[in-house]
């Protein structure tokens, strides 16, 4: 963590404090560019090798009131989780501990039912075809859900694991609900999550201008998506200056 963040810590003692700090900080700037929904939608961060034991957000809490002591540390091979008396939104549970428990390597989960990506997941055809570098960015990189089948109970929420078990597949979109992203931490996910909602929101301009779209070569969009990947620390750079920024405009997220 930061020197200037270091400085305002409230709560050391907690497991998982800079985690803690990093999902905080990753709600609060969801609520703040419009991407939350209410007391819904949820974001987890695994803290053990396997993935199986995650952080996220408690039950119908807003996401502009999130906490770094808000977070519920969960395990998802633990059956009696629904009968703590905090127990998870079971949709969370569905989903979220679906995903833990069956993919490891989607180390950080975020939902969120962010305009422009669902209403791209509303449309008969879902794809994001790369007519910019933002769209370019997810070419190859996402796959699309078309059987949604309800709120994402723990059937579901396996589903939904059993579509994003290819490693390259870092978005999906879940078809008539919104979106879904895993990455590696949470400032590669919410990074990701961040540019797929402005791709999405381009994408979605462009089609109501009613013109033809200008749409880039399978080789050069799989040459963009390659060269973002391989940029260097961006994801982590933007997101240690939102904790900064938050830090000194909502500090009580460190609590």
């Amino acid at each position: 963590m930061s020197a200037t963040l270091a400085t305002v810590h409230r709560h050391d003692n907690l497991p998982f404090y800079e985690e803690r700090v990093d999902l905080a900080c990753a709600f609060r700037w969801t609520a703040r560019l419009n991407m939350h929904e209410a007391v819904a939608n949820h974001f987890s961060l695994a803290v053990n090798d396997d993935g199986s034991q995650f952080l996220m957000n408690p039950n119908q809490k807003h996401f502009s009131l999130i906490s770094a002591s808000s977070m519920l540390l969960l395990d998802a091979n633990d059956p009696s989780t629904m009968e703590r008396p905090d127990a998870p939104d079971p949709t969370a549970w569905g989903l979220h501990g679906s995903i833990h428990r069956l993919l490891p390597h989607a180390r950080c989960v975020m939902h969120v039912h962010s305009i422009y990506s669902t209403v791209l997941a509303s449309l008969a055809d879902s794809r994001l075809l790369p007519i910019d570098q933002n769209c370019a960015t997810f070419f190859n990189r996402y796959v699309i859900d078309n059987d949604y089948g309800g709120l994402a109970f723990e059937d579901e929420g396996a589903r939904c694991a059993r579509l994003m078990q290819n490693p390259k597949h870092r978005v999906m979109i879940m078809g008539n609900h919104g979106v879904l992203v895993i990455g590696d931490s949470v400032a590669d996910t919410f990074n990701r999550m961040y540019y797929f909602e402005r791709a999405a929101e381009t994408y979605i301009k462009a089609l109501q201008t009613g013109q033809k779209l200008r749409i880039l070569s399978d080789e050069v969009a799989e040459k963009v998506a390659e060269e973002i990947e391989d940029y260097p620390g961006q994801s982590e750079r933007h997101f240690e200056d939102l904790k900064i920024l938050l830090s000194r405009q909502e500090p009580d997220f460190l609590n």
